[in-house]
C-alpha cells in the first residue's frame, strides 16, 4: 500500500512521462465510456437515448462556462506562477477563492435555469414530442442540481495536481466518473428505466470530486472559505479566463445549433450523432488533449522563463507525437467504420440503418481528427504565453463557419446527420491553420521543414495503409469471417487494423520517421510502469529546462 500511495503522489516531471499517464488513463476512460454507450445501446432503443443526451445540454453549458474556460486558459498557469515563485500560500488561498466563487456564480445561474427548463428544453430539441420533452426536463433538472457542482470542485483538483505535475490520480478521476455511470446502468435500470444512467452521473460525478481529495491532503491544500476578488491570483485568473469563457460561449451556441438541427431529423438522430462523436473524441483526448494537457505546465514555466528555443521544440515535438498516433486511427476509423461502430454500438435495439448513419458520421468526424488534436497544442501555447485572446478570436470564426455549414447542410440542402460531422471537420481545419499561423508568428518561427516533412511522410504512410487494408477488409468479410457474430467481428476489425498499423510502422521506418524511434522507447518505458510513474525530473540545461520528450 505505501508502494502505491508513493506512486499517486509522484510528480511526472517530463513530459513523455505525463503524457503516458494521462495517455494510459484517458484511454481507460474512454474505454469505459464505450462499455456505457455500449449498455445504453442495448437496454435503450436510439429514440429512448435521444432525450437522454438531449438532457446533458444545458448542465454542460454549466460546466463548460464555469469550469473549461478558468481551468485550462487561465488558472494552471497563474497558480504554477505562484508556485514557481515559492508563494505558495497565495496558491492555495486562490484555489479556494475560485472553488467558493465559481460555486456562487453556479447557483446564481442555475436558479433561473430551473424555473425555466420547459422553455429552454423545447428550444433546444424543436423535434421532440410532448412526451420527450417532459422527460427531457425531469433529466436536466436532476443533472443540474446534483451533477455539476462535483464536476466544477474536482476540475479544480485537478488542476492543482497538474500545477504540481501529478497527473496520475487526476487522470483516474474521468475513470472514475464513468464507473459510476455504468453502475447505476447496470443495477438501476431494470427499476428506473432510462432515469437510472442519470442516476449514474450523479454518482460517477461524486466519486469524480473526491477521489482526489487523498492527494490533494498530502501535496499541503487545505480547504479555505475565502471568497475576495481581492485574493491575489483572483483578478489574474478572472482577466485570462475572459476571452476563453467567450469562446466557450461561442462554441456552445455551435453545439446547440448541432443538437438543435439533430432533434428536427428526430431523436433517434440525436443518438446517432452522439455516438458518432463519441468515437471520434477517442483518439482527439487520447492523444491531443493529453499531450497539450502535459505539455501546459512545462510551457506556462518556459514561458515564464522565456526560454522560446525549448518552446518551440516542445510544441513542435508535441505536434509530431498527436500526428504519429492520430493519422493512422482516422484512416482506420474511415475504412472500418462498419465493423467498429457494429463492434462498440452493435446490440439488438441499434438497427442496421442506425449503424451505418452512425458509421458515415464517423468518417466525416475523422477526416479532420488531426486538426482536432493538434490545435489542443497550439491553443495551449498561448495559454502559456498569457494570450487567451488570440485562441478565442480564432475559435469564433471557426464556430461560426462550422454553425453556418451546419444550417445550409440541414436546412437548405436536407443532407442527412453526417453532414454535422462534415461541417466540423471543415471548420477543425480552418481553426487548426490559423492558430498554427498566428503562433508561428507569436514565438518568431517554428522549424517548417521538420513539422511538415515529419508530418507528410506519416500521412502517406497512413493512406498507404488505409489502402492496404481495404481489399482484405473485403475478402475476409465475405468469404472468412461470420460478421453476423461478435467473435467473428472481433477478428476481422483486429486483423484487418493489425495489418493497417504493421503497414504504417514499417513505411515510417522505411522513411526514417524519428517519432517511431519514440514510440518503440515508450513501449520499452510502459513495459516498466515505475519508469514512466517514478522518473526522475528534467536536467538543466544552460540555464533552462531539457524535456524529455518520449
Amino acid at each position: 500500500m505505501k508502494g502505491l500511495f508513493s506512486i499517486l503522489y509522484k510528480k511526472q516531471t517530463s513530459i513523455g512521462s505525463a503524457a503516458v499517464v494521462l495517455m494510459s488513463m484517458v484511454f481507460a476512460s474512454r474505454v469505459f465510456g464505450l462499455i456505457r454507450d455500449r449498455l445504453l445501446s442495448a437496454r435503450f432503443a436510439p429514440d429512448e437515448l435521444g432525450v437522454y443526451f438531449a438532457a446533458f445540454r444545458l448542465p454542460n453549458l454549466l460546466f463548460e462556462l464555469l469550469v473549461m474556460g478558468a481551468l485550462t486558459s487561465a488558472f494552471i498557469p497563474v497558480f504554477t506562477k505562484f508556485i514557481s515563485e515559492n508563494r505558495e500560500n497565495d496558491a492555495w488561498n486562490m484555489a479556494s477563492a475560485l472553488i467558493n466563487l465559481g460555486f456562487l456564480v453556479l447557483l446564481c445561474l442555475s436558479l433561473p435555469l430551473l424555473i425555466w427548463t420547459k422553455q429552454i428544453s423545447q428550444l433546444l430539441a424543436p423535434g421532440f414530442s410532448p412526451r420527450e420533452i417532459e422527460q427531457m426536463v425531469f433529466f436536466t433538472r436532476i443533472m443540474v442540481i446534483f451533477q455539476v457542482t462535483p464536476l466544477l470542485v474536482g476540475n479544480f483538483f485537478t488542476g492543482i495536481l497538474q500545477s504540481y505535475n501529478i497527473f496520475l490520480i487526476a487522470a483516474i478521476a474521468p475513470v472514475a466518473y464513468n464507473i459510476g455511470i455504468i453502475i447505476g446502468i447496470l443495477l438501476l435500470s431494470p427499476s428506473l428505466g432510462l432515469l437510472a444512467p442519470v442516476v449514474g452521473v450523479i454518482l460517477g460525478s461524486i466519486l469524480f470530486m473526491t477521489i482526489h481529495i487523498p492527494v490533494l491532503h498530502h501535496v499541503g491544500y487545505r480547504y479555505r472559505l475565502v471568497g475576495n476578488i481581492h485574493t491575489p491570483g483572483v483578478k489574474e485568473v478572472a482577466r485570462l479566463m475572459g476571452p476563453r469563457t467567450i469562446g466557450l460561449a461561442v462554441s456552445q451556441i455551435d453545439t446547440t445549433v448541432d443538437l438543435i438541427l439533430a432533434s428536427l431529423l428526430g431523436a433517434r438522430m440525436v443518438t446517432i450523432f452522439n455516438f458518432a462523436q463519441h468515437l471520434q473524441q477517442l483518439p482527439v483526448g487520447l492523444f491531443g488533449a493529453t499531450v497539450a494537457q502535459a505539455a501546459l505546465p512545462s510551457l506556462s514555466a518556459l514561458s515564464v522563463r522565456e526560454d522560446k528555443d525549448q518552446f518551440r521544440r516542445t510544441i513542435t515535438a508535441s505536434i509530431n507525437q498527436i500526428l504519429f498516433f492520430v493519422l493512422p486511427v482516422s484512416v482506420l476509423f474511415i475504412v472500418l467504420r462498419i465493423p467498429v461502430v457494429r463492434l462498440v454500438f452493435g446490440a439488438s435495439r441499434f438497427d442496421w440503418e442506425a449503424t451505418v448513419l452512425t458509421g458515415i458520421t464517423l468518417s466525416a468526424f475523422s477526416i479532420s481528427l488531426f486538426a482536432q488534436a493538434v490545435a489542443q497544442v497550439l491553443a495551449r501555447g498561448f495559454y502559456a504565453l498569457y494570450d487567451t485572446k488570440t485562441p478565442v478570436v480564432i475559435a469564433v470564426i471557426s464556430i461560426a463557419t462550422n454553425t453556418v455549414l451546419s444550417i445550409v447542410f440541414i436546412q437548405i440542402m436536407h443532407l442527412p446527420v453526417w453532414s454535422l460531422g462534415l461541417s466540423t471537420s471543415v471548420a477543425s481545419f480552418l481553426n487548426m491553420g490559423i492558430l498554427f499561423a498566428l503562433l508561428h508568428r507569436k514565438i518568431h518561427g517554428f522549424a517548417l521543414s521538420q513539422i511538415f516533412l515529419t508530418s507528410a511522410k506519416m500521412l502517406v504512410a497512413a493512406i498507404i495503409a488505409g489502402i492496404v487494408i481495404f481489399v482484405p477488409l473485403k475478402l475476409l468479410d465475405q468469404l472468412i469471417f461470420d460478421t453476423t457474430r461478435v467473435f467473428g467481428l472481433l477478428l476481422l476489425t483486429g486483423t484487418t487494423g493489425t495489418i493497417g498499423l504493421v503497414t504504417y510502422f514499417f513505411l515510417l521506418w522505411v522513411m526514417g520517421v524519428e517519432e517511431l524511434q519514440s514510440f518503440i522507447a515508450l513501449i520499452r518505458k510502459v513495459r516498466r510502469p515505475k519508469a514512466v510513474l517514478l522518473e526522475p525530473a528534467n536536467e538543466v540545461v544552460n540555464g533552462g529546462i531539457q524535456e524529455k520528450i518520449s
